[in-house]
């Protein structure tokens, strides 16, 4: 297991976001959701997250917008992770220009996401 983290979980899915808190919260980690983009952005200013996990189809901001947000607010040392139910290559280049540092789809293994854990 990596060391704890604070880890802001987005996902509009409030029984996904949900259970990946707990989840996370069990491995030791500290975190907080948000159930859109928009709100995720909002909650990043007050918790001061180390990573970020955003679901990338979200109501009121899209997590590509969030990301672009997230990234302009924190720079590089905070930690983007991607998920999307839709598997597919331009999604994947999208996250990446939109300052994702990974890029998984759903649903996501715990090992996947304590290996992006480590990214920086």
């Amino acid at each position: 297991m990596s060391k704890p983290k604070r880890i802001l979980v987005a996902d509009d899915n409030r029984d996904a976001a949900d259970s990946l808190a707990v989840v996370l919260e069990i491995c030791g980690h500290e975190t907080c959701v948000a159930y859109d983009g928009q709100q995720a952005v909002e909650l990043a200013e007050e918790f001061g997250p180390d990573i970020v996990i955003l679901d990338i189809n979200m109501p009121v901001m899209d997590g590509y917008e969030a990301a672009r947000s997230l990234r302009h607010l924190a720079g590089e040392r905070l930690v983007l992770v991607a998920v999307t139910g839709v598997p597919m290559s331009e999604t994947r280049e999208k996250a990446a220009d939109s300052g994702f540092d990974v890029h998984f789809t759903k649903p996501v293994e715990l090992r996947d996401l304590e290996d992006a854990m480590r990214v920086k």
